[in-house]
């Protein structure tokens, strides 16, 4: 398949490196020092799952010089998402799929009205890595899963085609009959992890090894489950207690990429994220005071700089 990864960083990277890897033919839009990378070393992927170095990739900082192709994996930062998908439009032909792989349970919307609604693909990923340098990619999950779909579920060859072939590239790649509900159990833990570990600049473990930064972690997921309730949408009466579950069995070491970039200086999704859920708390009706105070406790960061 021709697919053109949106850009090559730590989601988009490792996936894009793996279907490379298997014989298709990828093209990874970068900029700055991790284009400069790409094209003198290629790209390192080290994961648990395997170690991967691909000597050489096609890497631009023009989609033009890409052209049309049969899928588009979007997963640039939130606050990137306007600009880059204007930038993505020579990359969308008549045929071409745009999957989204970013965080939030906004991105389909933002994107549609810039590519067209027809090309656009609700889509999750479940993966922790993150650029240990440019150029190499650190995954540390045991796991790295793509869920895709349309939201009005209807059955799409071309995405099922694109689903098989990551299969087959060794990716945990599955179509999804309801993609939103999927957005937005993603989003449940990606909120919770995100604002306990920003809000606190310490990995997973340690949250829930204290009894209040644990209620803490679990009070914002709880906040998401009854904003994403207001909204209509069906989440498990025991989800709460499956994502706790879920954080108790995760490596202690783990942290939000929203944590990587705090620590780096880099901007932040925090108005995505906590701040959206917050949004969305008033906008319902919803009570959402823990989340209220991860966004004003990270707000004057959310520009970068240190």
């Amino acid at each position: 398949m021709h697919i053109a990864v949106m850009a090559a960083g730590a989601v988009g990277g490792y996936f894009g490196a793996r279907l490379s890897a298997a014989g298709h033919d990828v093209h990874f839009i970068a900029r700055g020092a991790q284009l400069a990378a790409l094209r003198k070393d290629g790209l390192r992927v080290d994961s648990p799952l395997g170690h991967l170095h691909l000597k050489q990739v096609a890497a631009t900082d023009n989609p033009r010089d890409v052209g049309a192709v049969d899928i588009v994996l979007f997963a640039v930062k939130l606050w990137d998402t306007e600009t880059a998908a204007k930038a993505a439009k020579p990359l969308v032909g008549s045929h071409t799929r745009v999957i989204t792989l970013q965080n939030g349970v906004d991105s389909v919307e933002r994107i549609a009205p810039i590519v067209g609604k027809e090309h656009v693909i609700g889509g999750v990923s479940y993966i922790s890595s993150v650029i240990a340098s440019p150029g190499v990619i650190s995954h540390t999950s045991p796991f790295a899963r793509i869920l895709c779909g349309h939201a009005d579920r209807r059955a799409d060859p071309a995405l099922s085609a694109f689903v098989q072939a990551a299969q087959q590239a060794g990716v945990d790649a599955a179509l999804s009959d309801d993609i939103e509900r999927e957005r937005w159990q993603k989003f449940v833990f990606l909120v919770g992890l995100s604002g306990a570990t920003g809000a606190t600049r310490m990995a997973l473990g340690p949250i829930l090894a204290d009894p209040d930064t644990r209620a803490f972690f679990r009070k914002l997921m709880e906040e998401v489950i009854a904003v994403a309730r207001a909204k209509g949408i069906d989440l498990p009466p025991d989800y709460l207690a499956d994502r706790m579950k879920f954080a108790d069995a995760a490596p202690p070491a783990m942290k939000a990429s929203l944590l990587h970039d705090l620590e780096r200086g880099n901007r932040l999704e925090v108005d995505w994220l906590s701040g959206k859920v917050a949004a969305l708390g008033r906008e319902l009706g919803v009570p959402a005071p823990a989340n209220e105070a991860v966004y004003a406790v990270l707000k004057l960061h959310r520009l970068g700089g240190s």
